[in-house]
């Protein structure tokens, strides 16, 4: 994980593009969907029974590149491009560029409709697919998460898993409260985990539906990782300079 941290790190510092901060807090999420649990890969990305993956906090989408690079979709040397004039790999991911990325996001609010959409498809048309979302806790005060999550539990829709990313950074502005009561008010069954202990992921994202769809209240740190980033709302979109680069990479932990 810290070959992908500095890579990230390094990547956007490059670039002067890109969302550190927000990547490195959900990046222990994204590792255990593509390495344990998603079963997607290039040859079976239009398996029409394939396992689907939104990432609807679209700022975060260095993170999900350095995974995808990881995982083969694409030659990781390409992503020495991000954020350059005619790069595939944008500030946030479109589904038409970046080999193995399913939806086209950023628009916060927007990415948890499409994965209700889907679920709702794969239940239409008997299809075992299953359905992670990964949302923003400030993204969280968009009404559509909320209509999204109505409609979810109105269609009965167990084949969906909303992962939140509770790191708290909005918390200030408008603070959401208790995250998991609000999902089981809400209808959906819901359980509050480290975002970071990749065990307690992988048991929270496999969890057996009880006819509801799962939100897994994933509590993070904001930069994870990178002590200088770690809950800092300076870093939010900000990149070091050559000797804070080099500082923050010898302690990655």
């Amino acid at each position: 994980m810290i070959a992908l941290k500095e890579k990230i790190i390094r990547i956007s510092t490059a670039a002067n593009e890109g969302h550190i901060p927000a990547a490195l807090s959900i990046l222990d999420i994204l590792w255990v969907l593509y390495d344990r649990v998603l079963g997607v890969t290039p040859e079976t990305m239009r398996d029409p029974d394939r396992n689907w993956f939104i990432l609807s906090k679209g700022h975060a989408a260095i993170g999900l590149y350095v995974v995808l690079a990881e995982k083969g979709f694409f030659d990781p040397a390409l992503l020495k491009d991000f954020g350059k004039f005619n790069s595939i790999f944008g500030g946030h991911p479109d589904r038409t560029l970046v080999p193995g990325v399913e939806a086209s996001t950023g628009s916060l609010g927007h990415g948890f409709p499409m994965a209700v959409g889907l679920a709702l498809a794969a239940r239409i048309k008997r299809t075992p697919s299953k359905v992670y979302v990964i949302v923003g806790d400030g993204e969280c005060n968009e009404g559509a998460v909320w209509e999204s999550a109505m409609l979810a539990v109105h269609h009965k829709l167990d084949n969906l898993y909303c992962i939140v990313d509770h790191n708290h950074s909005g918390d200030s502005a408008l603070n959401p409260g208790d995250m998991r009561k609000k999902f089981e008010s809400f209808g959906w069954q819901a359980v509050s985990i480290n975002g970071h202990d990749q065990e307690a992921i992988y048991a929270a994202i496999t969890q057996r539906s009880d006819g509801k769809p799962v939100a897994v209240i994933a509590e993070t740190i904001k930069g994870k990782g990178c002590k200088i980033m770690e809950n800092s709302a300076e870093w939010t979109h900000k990149y070091p300079t050559p000797e804070q680069l080099e500082e923050m990479i010898a302690t990655l932990t």
